[in-house]
């Protein structure tokens, strides 16, 4: 079969299994210069990484011209420079790395195929527009990957923020104490809500002191939150004492004709948690 009839993955696999030593040497050198003088990679972990690539591109050439991300060896080939990405990463490196060997790549290949004279220019015109194929497509998947990782490790974050932003912690047998921290939105307050009405019903809860000292300020519409969570606990047959509200708190409640006429307010945590003890008829005295 003559050069013209083949087609362009073929050509493609014979010319790097043809050059594949010199290929995988100029890979390797070149990249062990920049990755080992940066400690991202040692030599003998790119000298792994580059014959694994160039196996795992052949077996996707000859999977056929047309690019399937369905297919096993383009999964075995994106999987492959997303543990590769991950290493750049977890050892200091960047995406930009990752980028810029992705077209190190490209130009290696590129710098092989010049010295084919059997190419003709259509050949090998068509070859370069594969290569550029074949590795936007394999670099998208794998930025569609990392963008996806960095997504759960932010929602993470941002649950393990919201955890530690409204801790419920149990201070006595049937009290709870749930200290409001910065601002209240309707998702975090149906949030904070869901975890204290659990939190009440798992531990029998009796009363719920609600510290709302830390609170930046209060609108219209996070008093409406405020109100949602006294009734929300009393629904469940405990009691809620408001504490902390400050002066300029107390100055807005007014302004906004906000009626908590019926809720159990008190000026600070301490005088909250004495009521609390006085609902559940515990005396407390100071230890002698």
């Amino acid at each position: 079969m003559t050069s013209e009839q083949k087609g362009i993955n073929q050509l493609l696999i014979e010319q790097i299994q043809t050059n594949i030593g010199r290929i995988a040497k100029v890979i390797e050198e070149r990249g062990g210069s920049v990755f080992s003088r940066a400690n991202l990679l040692s030599q003998e972990e790119l000298n792994d990484y580059t014959m694994e690539f160039l196996e795992l591109f052949i077996l996707l050439l000859q999977a056929g011209d047309h690019i399937d991300r369905d297919s096993a060896e383009f999964e075995a080939i994106k999987q492959f420079f997303v543990q590769f990405s991950y290493q750049l990463l977890v050892r200091g490196g960047s995406m930009n790395e990752f980028v810029r060997f992705i077209q190190f790549l490209q130009f290696v290949f590129l710098e092989n195929l010049e010295s084919d004279e059997e190419l003709d220019f259509e050949q090998t015109r068509r070859i370069l527009l594969r290569l550029a194929a074949l590795f936007n497509e394999i670099m998208i998947e794998v930025f569609n990957v990392y963008l996806e990782e960095k997504e759960r490790t932010i929602q993470a974050q941002a649950e393990k923020l919201r955890e530690v932003s409204t801790p419920i912690t149990e201070i006595w047998d049937g009290v709870l104490v749930l200290p409001i921290i910065g601002s209240m939105d309707s998702e975090r307050t149906m949030r904070v809500m869901e975890n204290l009405l659990e939190r009440i019903d798992r531990d029998r809860s009796r009363v719920v002191v609600m510290d709302v000292t830390g609170m930046l300020s209060i609108d219209s519409q996070v008093s409406h939150y405020l109100i949602q969570m006294v009734r929300a606990i009393r629904l469940m047959g405990a009691e809620a004492i408001l504490t902390g509200i400050r002066p300029d708190i107390a100055k807005a409640l007014t302004s906004l004709n906000i009626d908590l006429e019926g809720v159990n307010t008190r000026p600070r945590l301490v005088e909250g948690l004495k009521e609390a003890f006085n609902l559940l008829g515990v005396r407390v005295s100071l230890a002698e």
